[in-house]
């Protein structure tokens, strides 16, 4: 098998970290690891498969200088902005965690489990945009159902993980969990969130547009419909949750025939990457500690609506750093290969 020259851009951060995790787990075809970040961490060392690799500064030079095939970005928009175009114009495929080119017509959005027929169109830029961490696992869900029994609508209420901000994020939540059992924590103290995320819950991630949507929540509603290639309505309210990883997502379904919750069942026991845990009697149904540092999306409290038979209702929780950025990133890659050979 062909080995390759692979970046990672942003490597210091979480998600950076976690790619180069998988990558090793995976036990990715690399020939040379590339670590790449801001001049403040330019010189830091990082070990990945069981070496250490210095950290070189994100320049548009070093891709064609370090020969770079694959590139994943997790820097934060303003970065892709400013250096996939370059990875890009070198020849390398970029893989772009970021929320920047996810909506552009002429770059795909791809969920490998969903859409990898999409990764074709990779050359038009050389860039494949990996979507947003709750759009992840909740189209895993939906793509099966979708194609069994036609969705005309979803609302789905999801509870995010601090993680989700980064590891000032946690930081955040473990320091005021911290001085809240000191009897010192102070209510004027956040920064990261809007509000004190310790012992509270917050219906506010990003910023709030104009028609009273969060960013994220807009994010999902758009995303969806790109990576399934449909056109039905989709409302979200997005939640951060005083947890420190794994996002969960309650999802109501509006199918346009009647739909058993067995059925529904049957077909997501069989869906790559996805684990039913619906055993409600044993107390047995998905949680943020199942799904953390697993490479699955667990789905349970699989059921029919009371009122309405074209209506199911479900839960999935899934690790927001591995199935909703770094996983979801490196099999893209796989499939990229693949599409390549």
């Amino acid at each position: 098998m062909k080995k390759y020259t692979v970046a990672v851009v942003g490597a210091s951060g979480a998600v950076g970290e976690e790619i180069c995790k998988v990558l090793e787990e995976q036990n990715f075809p690399i020939k040379k690891l590339v670590l790449l970040a801001s001049s403040r961490s330019a010189g830091d060392e990082m070990e990945a498969f069981g070496q250490k690799h210095k950290i070189l500064e994100t320049t548009p030079e070093v891709f064609e200088k370090e020969g770079v095939e694959i590139a994943f970005f997790s820097a934060g928009g303003s970065v892709s902005a400013e250096f996939a175009p370059y990875a890009a114009k070198t020849g390398a495929v970029v893989i772009d965690n970021t929320s920047h080119f996810r909506m552009e017509s002429d770059i795909p959005l791809v969920v490998p489990e969903v859409n990898p027929q999409d990764i074709a169109l990779w050359k038009k830029r050389g860039i494949i945009a990996n979507p947003n961490c709750s759009t992840i696992q909740m189209v895993k869900i939906l793509a099966p159902l979708h194609k069994a029994f036609d969705i005309q609508r979803v609302d789905v209420s999801t509870y995010q993980a601090v993680s989700g901000a980064g590891k000032r994020g946690m930081e955040e939540l473990v320091n005021q969990m911290q001085k809240f059992f000191a009897f010192e924590l102070d209510e004027d103290e956040p920064e990261v969130f809007t509000h004190r995320i310790a012992l509270n819950l917050i219906p506010h991630i990003d910023v709030f547009m104009p028609n009273d949507y969060t960013k994220e929540e807009m994010k999902m509603m758009k995303e969806s419909n790109k990576i399934l290639h449909s056109d039905f309505a989709l409302s979200a309210t997005c939640v951060r949750v005083p947890v420190l990883r794994s996002h969960s997502e309650a999802i109501t379904i509006h199918f346009s025939q009647e739909i058993q919750a067995n059925k529904a069942r049957d077909i997501l026991k069989k869906t790559p990457n996805v684990v039913v845990v619906d055993k409600p009697e044993e107390k047995l149904y998905p949680m943020p500690i199942l799904a953390t540092d697993t490479d699955d999306t667990y789905v349970g409290r699989i059921r029919n609506d009371i009122y309405d038979k074209k209506i199911l209702h479900l839960w999935c929780v899934a690790d927001q750093i591995r199935v909703g950025a770094a996983t979801n990133a490196v099999r893209i890659a796989q499939k990229w290969i693949e599409f390549t050979r």
